[in-house]
């Protein structure tokens, strides 16, 4: 097809779509998900609770392990291609409990050699021994929940450390493990672009392999939504996010993904396996999983609050819900993710991670196409620029006949970005 041609016509086969077939599984990864802040931020929606005292952690390793035991036979014989302990704060427990944890996961599963481990860390609970023991223990990439280096953008996000011990974490963090994502956040309390310019020069000047910039937004049953705080205006934040982008990219960085910025080879793989539809487990409380079948695929969801959790894997049922995905609920979640990434996703791979032939899309990337949305291209999915500035627009293409109300919102749980491990 040339270049602005009209898309070629999809043959659309009912009989060929009346379940997913696989050859071969997508690639597997491992979520593991520690529920326990120190306090609760004032934006988070995250399945996250104010750790009063100190965590259970011995008691929710053993729970943790004993989930990963129940989900066996879902996954039994698939290699893991990357872990991410999220949460929560992860970095609340001790370097004894994750290598324990890290322990118990390899004598269950096996790990690709070079498998990415990642664990978020908060600044307040920085301890350089703490840091050094989370490496020893098999961790090779930190991903550092900074939000901003302003002293006073910290204080109106609630956030625990101060501006000093956001630095301290982040020197050690790169000295330990090389491998580090920043998480930054712009769109603040009273921001003004030159205050986000120079907020980011900060995080440049430790020049991090990769960097998460995420558009502060006022989440439903969050103390910022009940009480708005005086946020940057549409044309203010816009303005902020360009400058932003425009430097990142002056600086080295790819923008490879929606919210994700990364120097040449640097990308997180255990976000680009989610934005490439592949499968992944979810073990503690909260935790989502997709995983695939010869000819299903399923979403499963763990019990939310932690003592619910601890108390169900107790008795060995972990697990709160479990669904087999709707074949209308396919294309958009793949489409969903996909269209993420500002490179795309080769055709071909669609078939290969959903199950199904390009038919069960092909009336949303016509009109995409048409609208300019989606690159006329054969070989990828793409996004073009207008459809990267329009991004929920193009999503929104694919959404007609998927299933609505209750299977809705367990069928697209990466939009909330909730207990999968997507760095936020």
């Amino acid at each position: 097809m040339t270049q602005g041609a009209a898309p070629e016509k999809i043959t659309l086969d009912a009989g060929a779509l009346a379940r997913p077939s696989f050859s071969v599984l997508p690639p597997l990864a491992l979520y593991i998900h520690i529920p326990w802040c120190l306090k609760k931020c004032p934006y988070c929606d995250f399945n996250s609770h104010e750790v009063a005292g100190d965590a259970p952690e011995a008691a929710y390793v053993d729970a943790l392990l004993a989930d990963l035991e129940f989900a066996l036979p879902s996954i039994w014989g698939r290699k893991v291609v990357s872990i991410f302990i999220g949460g929560g704060t992860p970095s609340l427990f001790s370097a004894e409990a994750i290598d324990r944890l890290l322990g118990g996961v390899r004598a269950r599963v096996p790990l690709l050699p070079d498998a990415e481990i990642t664990l978020e860390a908060n600044p307040g609970t920085f301890e350089r021994q703490k840091f050094a023991g989370f490496y020893a223990a098999g961790v090779n990439r930190l991903s550092l929940g900074v939000q901003s280096f302003d002293p006073a953008q910290l204080l109106a996000l609630g956030r625990v450390h101060d501006a000093d011990e956001a630095r301290r974490a982040a020197e050690a963090a790169l000295m330990i493990f090389g491998n580090v994502n920043f998480d930054l956040m712009f769109g603040l309390p009273h921001q003004t672009v030159e205050q986000a310019r120079a907020d980011l020069a900060e995080a440049l000047a430790f020049a991090p392999p990769h960097l998460s910039f995420y558009h502060l937004t006022l989440e439903p049953n969050t103390l910022f939504h009940r009480y708005p705080p005086p946020l940057p205006d549409e044309d203010t934040a816009a303005d902020i996010e360009d400058a932003v982008h425009a430097a990142l990219g002056g600086a080295g960085y790819q923008h490879y993904e929606t919210s994700a910025h990364a120097k040449p080879g640097r990308q997180c793989a255990h976000n680009a396996n989610y934005w490439r539809f592949g499968d992944y487990l979810g073990i503690g409380a909260g935790a989502h999983s997709k995983l695939s079948f010869a000819d299903r695929i399923v979403r499963q969801l763990r019990w939310k609050q932690p003592k619910r959790y601890l108390e169900s894997v107790a008795l060995g049922r972990p697990l709160q819900e479990e669904i087999e995905v709707a074949r209308d609920d396919v294309g958009f979640e793949f489409m969903l993710n996909a269209l993420r990434l500002t490179s795309g996703v080769p055709t071909a791979l669609f078939a290969g991670r959903t199950g199904y032939p390009l038919a069960l899309v092909a009336r949303g990337i016509e009109t995409a196409t048409q609208k300019g949305l989606l690159e006329p291209d054969p070989a990828s999915l793409k996004p073009t620029d207008l459809g990267r500035r329009f991004l929920n627009d193009l999503q929104s293409l694919f959404l007609a006949g998927a299933t609505r109300g209750r299977g809705a919102s367990h069928a697209a749980p990466l939009v909330r970005m909730e207990a999968t491990g997507i760095e936020r």
